[in-house]
C-alpha cells in the first residue's frame, strides 16, 4: 500500500454508523373504498412485505383479511405520533394502513414533531395503494341513494309516476344552464339529472314480478346503454369506417332501424314533448327518410307554427331553442321597461 494514500494517513479510527440511532421509516398506506379490497399496487405489496410492523387502527378495515391471507400480520393499534417515531428507532419500517379519514390526527402529530427540530424524524412516505378509476364517485351516489331509499320517509314512498314531473323539470333546468353558459349551474344540473336516473333505477330494483314488474338495477341500465353505444358505433368498435358526422349518423340510423323494426317513421317519437320540438322531430324523420309529405292544407295558428317549425328544421335551426332565445330577449326588454318606469316613479 502506498504510504501517501488516504488509507494510510493516520487519523481517528472509523466506525460504522450507529444502527440504533437510525430514525427508520413510516409509510402511510392509503386505499380507496371504491376499489375491491386486496387489489393493491405492487409498490404497496412490496412495502407491506418489507415492513417490520404493520399497524391499523380499525380492526374492521376491509383490507385486513386480504393482508392476513397474504401472510402479513397486522396489529390493531392507534399509536400516537411520538410512539410511532419511537417504534421506528433503530432503522425499523412501520406501515400504517390508513382508515377512511386518512389518519389526520396522526399526520398532524408527526408534522408538529418535525416542526420542533429537536427530534430525528423517520423518513415519511405517503403511499397510495389503490386509486379511484374514472367514474368511481358514481359508486358513492349509488350507495347514498340506496340508504336514502331505505331510511328517508319521503324517498322511500316515491314511485316512477310520482317522480316523472321532476325528471321533466330537471331536464329543462339543464337546458337553461346550457343556454345561459353558466358552468357552475351546468355541473349542478347534470347532477340533478343523474340523480333522477339513479333514483328511478333504485325504485326499479323493487319490481314485483307477480305484478309483471321485473326488477332491474342501475347496472342493468348502464349495461344496456353500453351495449347500445357499442352496437351503434361500428366505426369505433367494429370494422366499419366513418370519417364525417354525416357518415356516423348514417351508421346510427341504419343500426337503429334494424334494432327497432318499426313500421312507421313516427314510432318512438314522444308526443308529450313541447309542440315545436314535436313538429321539428316529425319533419326531421320525414327528411331523413327522403319522403315528400306536404303539410296539412289547413289554416290556423297551430298550422302556421307547424310550418315555421318545419322550415326551421330544414334550415338546421332548433325551433324550441330559437323561441326560448327570443323569449329571453323579450324578458330582458320587459325588465328594462320595468326598471325605467320604476326610475321615473
Amino acid at each position: 500500500m502506498n504510504a501517501n494514500s488516504p488509507e494510510a494517513t493516520p487519523g481517528p479510527e472509523r466506525t460504522a454508523p450507529d444502527a440504533a440511532a437510525a430514525p427508520g421509516r413510516i409509510v402511510l398506506l392509503t386505499t380507496s373504498h371504491r376499489v375491491a379490497p386486496g387489489l393493491l399496487s405492487w409498490p404497496a405489496w412490496q412495502a407491506l412485505h418489507a415492513a417490520d410492523r404493520v399497524l391499523c387502527a380499525d380492526g374492521t378495515h376491509p383490507q385486513l383479511p386480504y393482508l392476513r391471507e397474504a401472510g402479513i400480520p397486522v396489529a390493531e393499534a392507534s399509536p400516537t405520533a411520538q410512539e410511532l417515531v419511537d417504534a421506528c428507532a433503530g432503522g425499523h419500517t412501520l406501515v400504517v394502513v390508513a382508515t377512511g379519514e386518512g389518519e389526520p390526527v396522526l399526520t398532524d402529530g408527526l408534522a408538529r414533531l418535525a416542526g420542533t427540530g429537536r427530534i430525528a424524524m423517520p423518513e415519511l412516505e405517503l403511499l397510495p395503494a389503490s386509486y379511484d378509476l374514472p367514474g368511481a364517485r358514481l359508486l358513492d351516489l349509488v350507495q347514498v341513494m340506496d340508504r336514502i331509499r331505505a331510511e328517508c320517509p319521503w324517498s322511500s314512498q316515491q314511485t316512477h309516476e310520482g317522480l316523472a314531473k321532476y325528471g321533466i323539470e330537471e331536464a329543462y333546468e339543464l337546458v337553461e344552464a346550457i343556454e345561459e353558459g353558466d358552468r357552475d349551474e351546468l355541473r349542478e344540473e347534470l347532477g340533478d339529472v343523474l340523480l333522477q336516473v339513479v333514483f328511478h333505477a333504485r325504485i326499479a330494483e323493487e319490481g314485483r314480478p307477480e305484478d309483471g314488474e321485473e326488477p332491474f338495477s342501475i347496472d342493468d341500465v348502464a349495461g344496456g346503454i353500453v351495449a347500445k353505444l357499442i352496437h351503434r358505433h361500428p366505426h369505433v368498435f367494429g370494422d366499419a369506417t366513418a370519417t364525417t358526422p354525416e357518415e356516423v349518423k348514417e351508421h346510427w340510423l341504419r343500426t337503429k332501424a334494424v334494432e327497432k323494426q318499426r313500421t312507421s317513421i313516427t314510432e318512438g317519437i314522444p308526443l308529450g314533448q313541447p309542440g315545436l320540438a314535436l313538429a321539428a322531430k316529425l319533419a326531421s324523420r320525414v327528411r331523413t327518410a327522403n319522403l315528400d309529405i306536404p303539410l296539412p292544407p289547413v289554416e290556423g295558428i297551430g298550422y302556421d307554427l307547424l310550418a315555421l317549425a318545419v322550415r326551421a328544421e330544414s334550415e338546421g335551426v332548433d325551433p324550441e331553442a330559437a323561441l326560448r332565445a327570443a323569449a329571453r330577449a323579450y324578458r330582458d326588454a320587459i325588465r328594462d321597461a320595468e326598471g325605467a318606469e320604476g326610475a321615473e316613479g
